[in-house]
């Protein structure tokens, strides 16, 4: 008899040792004659549980975690094959707190199975999407993922429906679509895990963007540090061809579209679309002048979509279910899910979707159940090594654009670092701008100059030169980059530093309480 468990690929599972833990139970079930059939399947982003293993059993997955080599031979002494109790059992996979609790839309097929297996995909509703879309016309497309209300979910937050109307209506005998897979921002990983764990549906999303505004290429901006990234991505691009979704007459209609990956620059100023675009096309990764729009003039001149790698892989479920049942997710103007990373200083760190509208607090304390010291949480970054400081004061706002908007805050790409309350504020804010003097490309003075000019003015704040000349000067710079600088490396470097210096003055050496609002 065989007995199927599922051994987790994704590299956080391999980073933590999943290979180690397959080997050993391989060898472990040979010696003991137990025949097993080991499927490697992507992780679900319980992070504090990896390595996950999943049991098969007649009442659902049974999930085992985290495992070390060392716990092996005690798992197949207490016949963890049959679904048993072991000290490390969890019970039954779908109802895990953490994962039961969620709104799985995107990540919906994410670890569940072989991220290449291209025939599970299909029984999971994979490509249904596509085959509603392939009989639609352009317009009839725009129009749905527009209603979706759908936003791009790379951070800035743009109508998805807008961009590719646009595109459409632009007139060109060669249209892009672009795949901004460069995620560089702290504490993020979706991206990555759509790509390494449910390639298919990335690459679906891409097709039906192709069909939508007329182009018949597309490519992969892929970060550079994703080498598994890149390896599935490029077997999932020739199976899919081999299946007839991708290449010569997709599904066996007329419309063409191919796909491949670059390898990205390897610089954090690629993650911007301009900069993506001249990277692309193998120049410096330098920002461009809008307009032109890239949706206009973008890739070679052309009419291009670019979009994030959550956002192409969100429109599958879209042309599946209807714009509707996208859109009764989430509130006010931020409609659907969001894939939220928990990283930094706290127990429990993973992947969570869920519609917009959770507050901070219930994902710090319910999901990351505080902070790993045990010391109260001081402040989370949202969005990025750009995105601003928030206060434990405003942890009860809802995770919502226009929200955070309000109070200088960015959503971003939905990556949640947080510090306990050792943490140095000043020592943030000073590195927010060592990180734009590294990463700028150097084409606006603002954003070059001024991030090494923040650096020295925080110093001499911090030593106690001239405090409140200084902490002027500071504001005055961080409003000159904001509204002088080309792109939103040097506009949104102040928001991490403002908010660091308007909540946590102490911090800085001001005799000031800090802020509760």
């Amino acid at each position: 008899m065989s007995y199927k468990i599922y051994i987790p690929i994704d590299s956080t599972a391999l980073s933590l040792g999943a290979d180690d833990v397959y080997k050993a139970i391989q060898d472990e079930a040979s010696q003991r004659k137990i025949n097993l059939q080991i499927v490697r399947n992507g992780s679900r982003g319980l992070f504090w549980l990896e390595p996950m293993i999943e049991v098969e059993t007649s009442q659902g997955r049974i999930a085992y975690g985290p495992v070390t080599i060392d716990d092996v031979p005690s798992l197949f002494d207490a016949e963890f094959y049959l679904g048993k109790v072991h000290s490390l059992s969890h019970g039954l996979t779908e109802e895990i707190t953490w994962l039961k609790n969620q709104e799985r839309l995107t990540f919906a097929r994410a670890g569940i199975t072989d991220p290449i297996n291209i025939e599970e995909y299909e029984k999971l509703d994979g490509f249904q999407g596509l085959k509603n879309a392939i009989n639609l016309k352009p317009n009839e497309i725009v129009k749905i993922v527009t209603e979706s209300g759908l936003r791009g979910r790379g951070g800035a937050a743009f109508p998805t429906g807008i961009k590719w109307q646009t595109v459409l209506d632009t007139p060109g005998e060669k249209k892009y679509i672009v795949c901004n897979a460069d995620e560089g921002d702290s504490g993020t990983y979706s991206d990555r895990m759509i790509m390494e764990n449910d390639p298919f549906v990335l690459i679906e999303g891409m097709i039906i963007a192709g069909i939508a505004v007329g182009a018949d290429q597309g490519y992969i901006y892929l970060r550079s540090e994703y080498p598994d990234a890149l390896k599935v991505l490029n077997q999932a691009i020739n199976i899919a061809k081999e299946k007839g979704y991708l290449g010569k007459k997709v599904l066996g209609t007329d419309f063409n579209f191919e796909l491949e990956v670059t390898r990205a620059a390897g610089a954090y100023i690629c993650g911007e679309e301009t900069s993506l675009l001249e990277s692309l096309e193998g120049k410096r990764g330098m920002v461009r002048y809008k307009p032109p729009l890239p949706a206009i003039e973008g890739l070679y001149g052309k009419p291009t979509v670019v979009n994030n790698v959550i956002s192409l892989a969100t429109i599958p479920i879209i042309l599946d279910k209807g714009a509707k049942y996208y859109a009764d997710y989430g509130m006010g103007r931020s409609k659907g899910t969001l894939p939220i990373q928990l990283a930094g200083n706290l127990k429990k760190t993973g992947l969570i979707e869920k519609a917009f509208g959770i507050t901070l607090r219930e994902l710090l304390y319910d999901y990351g159940e505080g902070s790993a010291t045990g010391k109260p949480i001081k402040a989370v970054q949202v969005g990025g090594p750009l995105g601003a400081f928030i206060p434990e004061s405003q942890f009860d706002m809802p995770l919502d654009y226009e929200t955070f908007a309000k109070v200088n805050a960015v959503v971003g790409h939905g990556g949640i670092v947080a510090f306990d309350d050792s943490v140095d504020m000043a020592k943030m804010a000073r590195y927010s701008f060592e990180f734009c003097a590294i990463e700028s490309c150097g084409k606006c003075t603002p954003c070059r100059i001024g991030s090494t000019r923040g650096m020295e003015v925080i110093d001499k704040i911090k030593s106690g030169v001239e405090v409140e000349k200084n902490e002027k000067l500071l504001r005055d710079l961080a409003e000159t980059m904001v509204h002088g600088s080309l792109c939103a490396m040097g506009g949104m470097t102040p928001f991490p530093v403002i908010s660091a210096l308007n909540f946590f003055p102490k911090d800085f050496g001001l005799e000031k309480t800090d802020a509760k609002a």
